[in-house]
């Protein structure tokens, strides 16, 4: 060989080296700053061992990362990691699978494993530019996971799928890009296709379980563990901390963004990462749409403002909203929708226990509403109640801000909310005094044997205790921006 090409072969192999090295050492050195209360590894290998529990004889379970979604041209939006890959495994990036086995597997080499993980392959060039990566080595010494691989060598791994009697699987999502990586999320789906042989039709075959995959995973979710509940407890706080904050500084003059940009505000302050889900501030009206995400008006003035803004801390989120006068006190109607509300979020805490059937908390929420609209005359007949309280009570929170569930009783350790709402619109067939007038209340509550405990304590929910807190003077009271300018500077 051409001692000139040894030689620039020899450089090639020696700067990969170095790269990889150096990846190595800014990775070592990046986590020395990270938060410390992260779920550890043995969390996720016990909720392995718990669905291995629930799962029938002779069967496997793949779950898959969830897509990469595009915002703007070449910007993705960013990563979400697929709540139950995270919940299963820890794993947060793209571009992955992961099969559970409810026995044990043995390889080629009489290895045996209980679970595969595929993962995306180091590459210095793109963790320069989106972030670093595990690989499988960091899946290994931080998962916990052994058995992990780069993706690409999904394709050729031999796994025998005709001798399991149930392939459990969610429902593969139907917007997956295709890109060049011939080991991306659409090339993994494609692959474990033709290797479990997925029919094109589902319907009048089992083998092939969708149903199961959110049977099993709904009754693991449901329950939170105490490792679970530390990091869903300081979700909720936080969140509470963040409506607290608001309503100090709140003014009449300030726009829905710009209480929008203070809730979040206090949520990275306290170390929340993101929002679970978009958080709503509706001004008067805009408090009467439901999941209003807009927040555009400029002047909240002095109406009521429906803030429904949820942290979401190492991936758990919270859920709760205050309904706040701007001008520091309701007026006399808003009193009366505001303490109608409260008054049936009462009701509905006093159902709450293990056992407890989900209905009896919302029928009771439900009763109260009807009486006290139909004792102020805005509706005319109590079965019109939902005109003006149009959805559920309550739903589950954790990984997901609807997280999910199958049971049909609350039990021990859900922690579920408690939103009771009233929503009279412009236009509405009642007296003009209620229009306008949107009063939502939400609380997040852990089930106990005989009761609940109210996560969400740490945040004003009387009339007046908001009103109290909204006297209070804030921290970013004296914090003034610089007007923008109207007119371009001198071009030269």
């Amino acid at each position: 060989m051409n001692i000139r090409i040894r030689f620039s072969i020899l450089l090639l192999v020696l700067s990969s080296s170095f790269s990889l090295q150096a990846q190595n050492t800014n990775q070592a050195n990046a986590t020395e700053s990270l938060p410390a209360d992260y779920l550890p590894a043995s969390f996720h290998a016990g909720r392995r061992e718990a669905l291995r529990a629930l799962m029938p004889e002779k069967s496997v379970m793949l779950v898959l990362a969830y897509p990469t979604r595009t915002f703007s041209n070449d910007v993705d939006y960013f990563y979400h990691a697929n709540p139950d890959m995270y919940y299963f495994s820890g794993y947060k990036e793209p571009h992955s699978l992961l099969l559970i086995f409810k026995e044990p597997q043995t390889d080629s080499t009489g290895k045996t494993y209980s679970e595969l993980l595929f993962v995306q392959k180091r590459n210095a060039q793109a963790e320069q530019w989106t972030g670093r990566r595990l690989g499988t080595e960091g899946a290994g010494t931080k998962l916990g996971i052994t058995a992990s691989f780069n993706g690409e060598a999904f394709k050729d791994f031999s796994i025998d799928f005709s001798k399991f009697n149930k392939i459990i699987y969610d429902r593969f999502p139907a917007d997956v890009p295709n890109g060049s990586d011939k080991a991306d999320l659409f090339d993994l789906i494609q692959q474990f296709k033709q290797k479990a042989g997925v029919p094109e039709s589902l319907a009048g075959q089992t083998r092939f379980d969708t149903r199961l995959y959110r049977e099993l995973t709904g009754k693991l979710r449901e329950i939170k563990t105490p490792e679970e509940m530390v990091l869903l407890r300081k979700a909720v706080e936080i969140s509470c901390q963040g409506q607290n904050e608001v309503m100090k500084a709140m003014r009449p003059d300030m726009s829905e963004l710009e209480i929008q940009g203070l809730h979040e505000y206090v949520h990275k302050k306290y170390g929340a990462e993101e929002v679970g889900y978009g958080s709503i501030i509706g001004a008067g009206e805009n408090g009467c749409v439901l999941h209003y995400e807009e927040n555009t008006k400029t002047r909240i003035g002095n109406s009521m403002v429906l803030m429904d803004v949820g942290a979401e801390y190492h991936g758990y989120t919270a859920d709760v909203t205050r309904t706040v006068p701007a001008s520091g006190k309701f007026s006399a109607e808003e009193k009366i929708i505001y303490n109608l509300v409260y008054e049936a979020q009462e009701a509905a805490f006093k159902k709450l226990k293990d056992g407890a059937s989900w209905s009896d908390a919302g029928t009771a929420a439900r009763e109260v509403l009807a009486d006290g609209l139909l004792k102020n005359g805005i509706i005319k007949d109590k079965k019109e109640v939902g005109k003006y309280y149009p959805h559920g009570l309550s739903h589950h929170i954790g990984l997901d801000v609807h997280d999910r569930g199958t049971s049909q009783v609350l039990k021990k350790d859900m922690v579920i909310t408690i939103e009771p709402g009233i929503y009279i619109p412009e236009g509405s067939n009642c007296d003009k005094k209620w229009w306008g007038i949107a009063v939502r209340i939400e609380d997040d509550a852990l089930i106990t044997q005989n009761g609940y405990e109210l996560l969400s304590a740490w945040a004003p929910r009387k009339a007046e205790d908001v009103e109290k807190m909204v006297s209070q003077k804030s921290a970013v009271d004296d914090f003034k921006l610089a007007p923008l300018h109207t007119t371009p500077k001198k071009a030269f």
